[in-house]
């Protein structure tokens, strides 16, 4: 398999998309066969990332030595001193910084599969980008060094084998790595003005970092686009009227819906930020759906700032 001109995965023998039931009656199997895959994937976004969006990779924590499990994340070149910054927060899952979603890659190409397209429309428009890698938690010792597991460490917990994962250092688990790279880049970056595109679990991700970088955060981050996020403003923020203030004034969430794009759909939620549809009911299309309304509406609250 590789990727077309159009960046969509076909075989290149038959040029027919990707097939999961490869192996008659052989779930394990093909399921290792789709691990794989996604495993080259993940390598070749990373690839994309840095040939084709010029970013660079950063190892963290910056004081770990080389032997030393370490994750790392992606920024451009003038991201820490550009006077604006935009930072993208995917959601939780096998997939690593790049990635929206992987399913989404396999069946409907690196358009709307990659934050590729958010990143060089960020860069664009608005200066500086970074790309977390907040699913990126664990070494695999019984890969090679370089390998990047390709299951949840939890999936494994079940064998004999619970020893083979390693935790990396201020990164083993999602919140832990963006609150390093807070901490570290993008509170001590030059940008006044942060605004953060979170899908799925990185919606709560960037809510944690709210409550626990309160201050700061309000300081520096101007908007925050919600892509389906699985936040809860009220349990997360322990009912604090300020941080529900602030979110509901700086946020706006797009969600996968029936209704056209950009259109409001009610919330149950009260204390939660205005909500507007994706443009699609397909969760794993939504961030490709919804790209030019979240360009258009950081743009008009940077504006409004």
């Amino acid at each position: 398999y590789d990727f077309n001109t159009k960046g969509q995965l076909r075989h290149l023998d038959t040029n027919e998309p990707f097939v999961y039931n490869y192996y008659k009656n052989a779930h394990e199997q093909n399921h290792k066969r789709y691990q794989v895959l996604g495993h080259l994937i993940t390598h070749y976004v990373y690839e994309l990332l840095e040939r084709v969006c010029m970013l660079q990779k950063v190892y963290i924590p910056t004081d770990a030595k080389e032997d030393e499990p370490r994750s790392f994340f992606f920024m451009s070149e003038n991201a820490l001193r550009s006077s604006s910054l935009i930072v993208l927060l995917q959601d939780c899952g096998v997939f690593r910084a790049g990635q929206w979603g992987q399913r989404t890659i396999v069946s409907e190409g690196l358009e709307h599969g990659t934050q590729i397209p958010f990143i060089q429309k960020a860069l664009q428009n608005h200066g500086g980008v970074i790309v977390l890698n907040p699913n990126d938690s664990f070494v695999d010792l019984k890969a090679d060094k370089e390998r990047l597991s390709c299951s949840a460490p939890e999936e494994s917990l079940t064998s004999t084998q619970s020893t083979r994962w390693i935790p990396k250092q201020d990164s083993s688990n999602p919140e832990e790595h963006t609150m390093y790279v807070w901490d570290h880049f993008i509170s001590k970056s030059a940008a006044k003005n942060v605004a953060f595109i979170a899908h799925g679990y990185g919606g709560l991700v960037f809510v944690d970092l709210l409550v626990q970088r309160k201050q700061e955060v309000m300081d520096k981050v101007y908007s925050v686009a919600f892509i389906d996020s699985t936040h809860n403003t009220q349990h997360q923020a322990r009912s604090d009227p300020q941080i529900q203030a602030w979110i509901k004034k700086y946020c706006r969430q797009w969600v996968s819906n029936s209704k056209p794009l950009d259109k409001p759909v009610g919330t149950l939620m009260r204390v939660n930020c205005p909500t507007v549809s994706a443009g699609t009911e397909k969760y794993g299309l939504a961030p490709s759906y919804c790209l030019h309304a979240i360009f258009r509406y950081l743009k008009s609250t940077l504006k409004a700032k």
